[in-house]
C-alpha cells in the first residue's frame, strides 16, 4: 500500500479589512509549502485557495488532507464519493475554485483528518503562515510564495 501525501491547509481572515491568507504544508518525496493572500475576500475562498494551491504539482498517489475546517472538509468528502448534496451544501460561491478543488482530487483516494494545532506541527506551521499572509495581503495586496526550505525543515511531522 502507498504511504499517503499528507496535506495540511490553514487559513484566516480579517472582518475589518476583508483580507485573508492561506498556507499550506505537503509532505511526500519532498516537505514543501506555499502561502499567500489576497484583499476584498471571503474565509471560505481562502481555504478554498489554500487547498487548490496545494493540489498543484501533485504527484500520484492517496492523499490524507487536513483542510482546518469542517465544513469544507464535509462537503468535499460528499462530492467527492458523489453524495447528493442538500441546498445549504451546494456551493453558490467561489464555483472556479470548488471546480478546481474537486478536479485535483478527483481519482484519488482521499481522507479527511482534522488534526489540532500542537506546536511545531505542520498544522500550526501553516496557521502562523496564513496569519503572516493575510497581514501582508492587507499591506502590499495579492501575492502567492514558497515558503523557504529553511524554515520548512523546522515542520515536525
Amino acid at each position: 500500500m502507498t504511504t499517503p501525501i499528507q496535506i495540511w491547509t490553514r487559513a484566516t481572515w480579517h472582518s475589518a479589512f476583508k483580507c485573508g491568507g492561506w498556507a499550506f504544508v505537503r509532505s511526500g518525496a519532498d516537505l514543501t509549502g506555499q502561502a499567500g493572500g489576497d484583499r476584498n475576500t471571503s474565509p471560505h475562498r481562502m481555504v478554498l485557495a489554500g487547498l487548490t494551491a496545494s493540489l498543484k504539482d501533485l504527484p500520484p498517489g492517496p492523499v490524507d488532507l487536513d483542510p482546518g475546517d469542517r465544513t469544507i472538509a464535509r462537503i468535499t468528502a460528499k462530492i467527492l464519493s458523489g453524495a447528493e448534496l442538500s441546498d445549504a451544501e451546494r456551493p453558490s460561491e467561489d464555483l472556479d475554485l470548488w471546480a478546481q478543488l474537486t478536479t485535483g482530487l478527483k481519482g484519488r483516494r482521499v481522507t479527511f483528518s482534522l488534526g489540532a494545532l500542537s506546536p511545531g506541527g505542520p498544522a500550526a506551521f501553516a496557521q502562523a503562515w496564513a496569519d503572516l499572509a493575510m497581514d501582508k495581503a492587507k499591506a502590499a495586496g495579492p501575492f502567492t510564495a514558497a515558503i523557504p526550505k529553511p524554515n520548512l525543515a523546522r515542520v515536525k511531522i
